[in-house]
């Protein structure tokens, strides 16, 4: 992480920036609010975090931002570009420049196709290295993700999990993007591969410059990785900030107890451990005010009557929460 990750982001720096984002899902009986005006914004070659417990909306902000699911309201400036007003035509330019990995190492890669040809659709896809220049870009893709070049003459299900996903990144990689979102590509494997996958994306964020949006529901993952975190619960942004600041004091409820349940690879140290009562709500009727009042150790009457508007709290860190000012100098937070 660079000292720059302390200070707010320069508006030339900013790659991405993400306003009052919303995607509701209209239903027979009602709607489900997956996401509900966030915002946040991403510097050029920075990892931000986006995290949350499952169903806060992490994964559909991604694919909304790449119009994987058409948002239904807000912004994402690309390079002071709306992505929600571009005709299919003109994002099918952007796309090259826009690149996914998913989730699921499994079920993202053709079981019918060789690895080579997965990777060389996404290059014939925009025109990259055509004739002779192919089976050597194909070959420098899966060196450069720790695989061998003949692996290219291999299926899907000849690979490993961890395998898989390093063709997911390769794949990314081809069309040389300025923007990767990785939507938690790490959830899905053994915990010594994980570790594995996560060097090798640092690796390569640090060679080529890339700029990466990084959905994960861990948060010890998000504090080795990245240089800022975006901390949702349904739908909506709690708090956001430079990692550091952010881990080192959460200023939201939320964010203190998701902290306080990631493990400690010390076990001479203890941390104060919050429990959660009950479930996240239904994203169909979700609770009046604070969102995460229900569930709330810290809420109180103002909470339910009230949505709590993003303050400062520090150089380019933001929180969502009503008594924060009060349960900060109470010490609580």
């Amino acid at each position: 992480m660079s000292a720059a990750e302390t200070l707010p982001a320069a508006a030339a720096d900013i790659l991405l920036s993400v306003e009052n984002l919303t995607t509701h899902f209209p239903l027979a009986h009602g709607t489900v609010r997956a996401v509900d005006g966030v915002s946040f914004t991403v510097r050029r070659g920075s990892i931000v975090g986006l995290v949350g417990e499952s169903g806060s909306g992490k994964t559909t902000v991604g694919r909304s931002i790449l119009r994987l699911i058409e948002p239904t309201g807000g912004r994402a400036m690309f390079e002071g570009r709306n992505l929600m007003e571009l005709s299919p035509k003109e994002m099918r330019a952007y796309r090259r420049r826009l690149q996914i990995i998913f989730q699921d190492p499994y079920s993202s890669l053709n079981p019918r196709m060789r690895v080579g040809a997965i990777l060389a659709e996404a290059l014939d896809t925009h025109g990259l290295a055509q004739g002779a220049r192919r089976a050597p870009r194909i070959a420098e893709l899966l060196t450069r993700v720790g695989l061998a070049p003949d692996h290219a003459k291999r299926f899907p299900h000849e690979f490993s999990g961890g395998q898989r996903q390093r063709i997911g990144i390769a794949r990314a990689l081809a069309v040389e993007p300025d923007l990767v979102v990785a939507d938690e590509p790490v959830s899905a494997l053994d915990v010594s591969v994980q570790a594995q996958i996560l060097n090798l994306m640092q690796d390569l964020q640090r060679e080529f410059g890339l700029t990466m949006l990084f959905i994960a529901h861990d948060l010890s993952v998000v504090e080795y990785l990245c240089d800022e975190v975006v901390v949702m619960y349904l739908g909506k942004v709690m708090e956001r900030g430079p990692s550091r600041a952010v881990y080192a004091r959460p200023r939201h409820p939320y964010t203190k107890a998701l902290i306080a349940t990631a493990p400690v690879p010390d076990p001479t140290l203890t941390r104060e451990r919050i429990v959660l009562k009950g479930d996240i709500p239904s994203p169909m009727n979700p609770p009046s005010g604070c969102v995460f009042r229900t569930r709330c150790p810290e809420a109180a009457e103002i909470c339910a009557a009230t949505v709590p508007p993003e303050e400062a709290v520090g150089p380019g860190h933001f929180t969502a929460c009503l008594r924060q000012g009060e349960l900060t100098a109470a010490g609580r937070l």
